[in-house]
């Protein structure tokens, strides 16, 4: 390692480092003490590093001869994966402390997935690109079963675990294929390799095969069915915490491999993740009506906003790259917000996931109840809210590609899609008269909850200034 590259990956060696030290400080000085402070102390460091990224970031850098990139795009993503990150590790510590999971090892094994996902965003290789995808994974199957006395919890995390192995599985069987018939492994030689009228059948095959992996990564339908039961099974924080930073990690890395190794053969993907945009929305909007438990709603609700994202993907253009990025940063806020309020549904001290427990929120804490309907209105994609504009985003970039029919379907998508949403609304204002929500809530809870229903309101001016980073991040990996 030159003193070049060890500057280029300095955030993730300070991250390393910083894990390293905190697991042998809670080690030592007993588990449950320091746990609260480690918590924090870890959603600093990821603020810290967020800011230092953006900024300090400018053009493009490569470390280990290619294998590692930093450009605007990679550090785009880097800056909204710590910052969600932080969110929820500030937002989980009361729910985690009263269910007695609040040990050291729980901001840790964060702080290492993270990692994980700043190299998957930053790869220029496909063994860097499985290199942090599974550090990413083998942190996220723990977390997943951290309740041991949960069944559900447990099967959270078994479920995961067989099914990541699969799609490990298919990733490594196309990047075998893909280096046997590209002679290499570096993103710059697959892509002169992959070129318009002379790609091999083998190296399509690749392609594929890596496709699969990837949409499993994103929860994209068919291979979406880990989603509700992980969702659901693992505890709320967690579940939060997979509904937002490993989604921008992995449709970061969606978008580096397609464009980065396969950018010269565009037609040959972007009918296959069209097709798996549209599977996607439509899954997650009709497979949501039927759900009662609000964690398995938003299970499905994130398989359809996946579809949404990769819509932007699907178009193949730079414009298409900086609407993804728009939108995920978007459906980040709106999920750290939503989650913020799945975390203080509680009914005499105990936790509650029923979307009936909702009913008549608008009486008993109508602030917290405007708040969710803001949140519920911008995921549905109603108008002037945030999130109306990043459905407009993706919807412009496949039109500009001549995708019109993708358009046409993600309108009809999100139409159905906003049935689900208007009835917590309907719930909130309009449902029966039951036992209420327990009043009491968590300061960073309410704060993140109020502060995203904010975004989505007063963003509407201009998006908060992220269109001018999402452009130069597009800008920047395709070039």
């Amino acid at each position: 390692m030159t003193n070049v590259d060890f500057q280029i990956v300095l955030p993730e060696v300070i991250l390393c480092l910083f894990a390293m030290a905190a697991l042998m400080f809670g080690v030592y000085t007993g588990k449950d003490k320091t746990a609260p402070l480690i918590n924090w102390m870890t959603a600093g460091v990821f603020v810290l590093l967020a800011l230092i990224i953006g900024i300090n970031g400018a053009g493009s850098n490569e470390a280990f001869g290619g294998m590692f990139v930093d450009d605007g795009f990679s550090r785009f993503a880097k800056v909204v994966i710590l910052i969600s990150a932080a969110a929820i590790l500030v937002m989980s510590e009361r729910y985690m402390q009263k269910a007695g999971l609040l040990r050291f090892e729980y901001p840790l094994l964060i702080a290492l997935a993270v990692v994980g996902m700043m190299v998957m965003v930053s790869a220029g290789d496909l063994i860097a690109l499985y290199m942090g995808l599974e550090l990413q994974s083998l942190a996220l199957y723990v977390v997943a079963s951290l309740r041991r006395d949960s069944v559900r919890s447990t099967e959270a995390g078994l479920k995961y675990f067989v099914l990541g192995a699969l799609s490990s599985g298919l990733l490594l069987y196309g990047a075998s294929l893909t280096y046997g018939f590209a002679g290499t492994t570096m993103f710059s030689g697959i892509v002169t390799a992959a070129t318009d009228g002379h790609v091999s059948i083998g190296l399509l095959f690749g392609l594929v095969f890596i496709l699969a992996g990837l949409a499993f990564k994103v929860s994209a339908a068919p291979f979406h069915m880990w989603t509700p039961d992980v969702y659901e099974g693992s505890p709320t924080p967690v579940t939060a915490f997979f509904a937002t930073a490993p989604k921008m990690a992995a449709m970061g890395l969606f978008a580096r491999v397609m464009h980065d190794a396969f950018g010269n053969v565009t037609a040959d993907w972007s009918q296959v993740v069209a097709f798996l945009s549209v599977a996607s929305m439509f899954l997650g909007a009709v497979a949501a009506i039927g759900q009662r438990d609000i964690k398995r709603l938003m299970a499905y609700s994130s398989i359809a906003h996946m579809g949404f994202a990769l819509m932007g993907l699907a178009s193949g253009t730079e414009f298409g790259v900086q609407a993804m990025l728009v939108y995920m940063a978007i459906y980040v806020t709106m999920n750290v917000g939503t989650f913020a309020f799945i975390l203080s549904m509680e009914r005499d001290g105990q936790v509650v996931t029923d979307i009936s427990a909702l009913n008549q929120l608008s009486k008993q804490q109508p602030l917290k109840a405007l708040a969710l309907l803001v949140l519920m209105f911008s995921l549905a994609g109603v108008p002037p809210l945030v999130g109306f504009f990043g459905k407009f985003y993706v919807l412009q970039a496949a039109v500009q590609a001549d995708m019109a029919w993708l358009a046409v379907a993600g309108v009809i998508a999100s139409v159905i899609g906003a049935f689900y949403y208007l009835r917590i609304v309907y719930f909130m204002y309009f449902g029966e008269e039951t036992d209420g929500l327990d009043g009491a809530s968590n300061p960073a809870e309410w704060a993140l909850l109020m502060v995203s229903a904010a975004i989505m309101v007063f963003g509407v001016v201009n998006l908060f200034g992220i269109e001018g980073p999402a452009m130069a991040a597009a800008a920047a990996l395709v070039q």
